[in-house]
This record gives C-alpha cells, sequence and structure tokens, in this order.
C-alpha cells in the first residue's frame, strides 16, 4: 500500500510531468521592459490563454539586448522546459547593429529547426525596421523572417508590433517598446496566429 504522503507526491510529479508549456523566446520586446512583469505581453498571454479555457503555463524567455546569436545560445536552456509550443521573437537588435542579415537569417532558421527537432510547435514573429535603414536592408530584413518561415514550415505573425509600432500611445518615451496598452494589443494581434496551434485538454 502506498503511504498518503508518498501518494500525493507522485501525483505532483505527474501533473508536472504533463504541464504544457509555452516559452515565450525574445529580447526586450519580450521580456517587457519598462512595464511590470504582469504586464508584459507573456503575462497577459497567460491570462488570454485561462480566459479562453486553455490549460498553459507560458514562461518569460525574453532577454534585454538579446541577438539571434545569443538566443541560439539559449536553445538548449529553454528546452528543458520542454515545450509544446514556442513563440521566437528575435532579430531586431541584430539588425540595429547592421549585421550580416545572412547570418541572422541562419541563425533564426537554426533556432526555429532545433526547437522544432524536439518537438514543439514554432511561431514566428516577424519584426521591421524603420525607413531610415534604407530600402534595401529593411527589405531584406522583412524578408528573412518569411524565408525562415516558409524553409521550416513554420506559421509567420508577419509583423508583432502590428497596430503597435509608432503609435506614441502605445509606446513607452523611446518610442521602441510598448506600454501595458501596447502589449494587450499586441497579444490580441498574436492570438489568430497562435490559436491554431493550441490543444484543449
Amino acid at each position: 500500500m502506498i503511504a498518503p504522503l508518498v501518494l500525493v507526491v507522485l501525483l505532483g510529479a505527474v501533473v508536472c510531468a504533463e504541464e504544457r508549456v509555452i516559452v515565450a523566446f525574445g529580447d526586450s520586446l519580450t521580456a517587457g521592459l519598462g512595464v511590470p512583469a504582469d504586464q508584459a505581453y507573456p503575462s497577459l498571454l497567460a491570462a488570454k490563454l485561462k480566459a479562453e479555457g486553455y490549460s498553459y503555463r507560458v514562461v518569460n524567455a525574453g532577454v534585454s539586448g538579446e541577438t539571434t546569436a545569443g538566443g541560439l545560445r539559449r536553445v538548449d536552456w529553454a528546452l528543458r522546459l520542454a515545450p509544446q509550443i514556442v513563440i521566437v521573437e528575435l532579430g531586431t537588435n541584430d539588425a540595429l547593429r547592421g549585421q550580416d542579415l545572412a547570418t541572422v537569417r541562419s541563425n533564426l532558421e537554426q533556432i526555429v529547426g532545433r526547437f522544432q527537432a524536439a518537438g514543439a510547435r514554432v511561431l514566428i514573429a516577424g519584426m521591421r525596421l524603420p525607413p531610415n535603414y534604407g530600402l534595401r536592408y529593411t527589405t531584406e530584413f522583412h524578408r528573412l523572417y518569411e524565408d525562415v518561415a516558409k524553409q521550416r514550415r513554420a506559421p509567420l505573425m508577419p509583423f508583432f508590433l502590428d497596430g503597435v509600432g509608432g503609435n506614441p500611445r502605445l509606446n513607452q518615451a523611446d518610442g521602441i517598446h510598448p506600454t501595458a496598452e501596447g502589449y494587450r494589443v499586441i497579444v490580441d494581434h498574436l492570438w489568430p496566429h497562435l490559436k491554431p496551434l493550441l490543444e484543449r485538454r
């Protein structure tokens, strides 16, 4: 006969083993720089999932200043969480530093591929640059997300900051990072791209 305390521990282990995890993997836009943790998009997404009847834990794996190279080095850490879904939002910091876009594309493709190889469904969040970076560079940067999504057969949210980027009302004073209200808009626009990847239990 199993002692009650042991049974509780065993049941807890089963619950943890079956817990479904979404990893929000990105830079400061994911981390929520400048807003309280509960107002960053991963926390707001967790609330949205609960309200819609989906049982997932959302892990905020955003690191301010992160590049695709840094993200690639963090994949193994994220895989320890055994995510069912990963939302990849990376690349802006590379482009702001004028990095070679072929390298950015390669890093992003490897990130997505490694998550997929581990069994996770990946949603790619595309980004855009302001026009002062030049038409050729900005066009190629935008296109690389489409290329990676096609190559890896992954769904794509074309622009993570859709409806938020360039709107002073929805951004902090730096004009880059969203306010809490901006993050709510992001979650609303992210939802149609994420919902097909979700499973009800």
